[in-house]
């Protein structure tokens, strides 16, 4: 096996199926051992009174958020954010990196809803999809691993604390997704927290493949010509 499939399968492969029997896991303690058990007896109260509450102008912003969240949107701007950065660091660790988490996330969220059947919260829904996809949320977990490693790579860019602290504000764009997913009646609470772990995880995952540069992903060979002068 060369190298480099022994990197992918050790740094890639290994840790996202690990993180998908994770996910899967979790969703059945959720959805068959724990359901009528504290906190997630509150669960549906959380979800009436955001339906409750909901205004002209909330349902406005949630679309926005909730849009945001969109695959047609994460595809989007993932591609254009990998291309700027290709373009610009003239290098292809960072989109690459950025890449990997958004798809690694999207394979572990499809491979669980297939396995975990939760139906959406007994409220209005505000969008159409599926009954029997609400864990996890897909839009939460691609926020998360689009905007979270996207404010990673910033971050790791400049050298200004204050810099990069503004980097790590992008991680608000994955909150206020998942609060719209739950306003909007297409998510339990346990659905979003668990899509910040696949999109986190991915994240962690990818940045320790591709941006940490003591990983080399093949074996580095000296030239010919410098082995003949010794």
């Amino acid at each position: 096996m060369s190298d480099v499939a022994v990197q992918v399968l050790k740094r890639v492969l290994v840790p996202v199926a690990l993180l998908f029997g994770v996910m899967v896991a979790l969703g059945l303690l959720i959805t068959k051992v724990v359901l009528h058990v504290w906190p997630l007896t509150a669960e549906d109260s959380v979800n009436r009174e955001l339906e409750r509450d909901r205004t002209a102008e909330g349902n406005a912003v949630s679309q926005f958020f909730s849009m945001v969240g969109s695959t047609p949107v994460i595809i989007g701007v993932t591609a254009l954010a990998a291309l700027v950065l290709r373009l610009t660091l003239k290098r292809w660790r960072e989109p690459i990196f950025l890449c990997a988490a958004v798809t690694a996330q999207a394979l572990v969220f499809f491979f669980t809803t297939l396995v975990i059947d939760r139906r959406r919260p007994s409220v209005e829904h505000l969008d159409s999809s599926p009954p029997t996809s609400s864990f996890p949320s897909g839009h939460t977990s691609a926020s998360v691993a689009l905007y979270v490693g996207l404010a990673l790579v910033l971050s790791l860019l400049v050298h200004r604390t204050g810099w990069k602290a503004a980097c790590w504000l992008l991680v608000l764009v994955p909150v206020g997704v998942a609060v719209a997913r739950m306003y909007r009646g297409m998510h339990h609470p346990s659905d979003v927290l668990a899509s910040f772990l696949n999109g986190a995880v991915c994240v962690g995952v990818m940045a320790r493949a591709f941006l940490d540069r003591g990983v080399r992903w093949a074996r580095e060979h000296t030239p010919a010509r410098t082995l003949a002068h010794r």
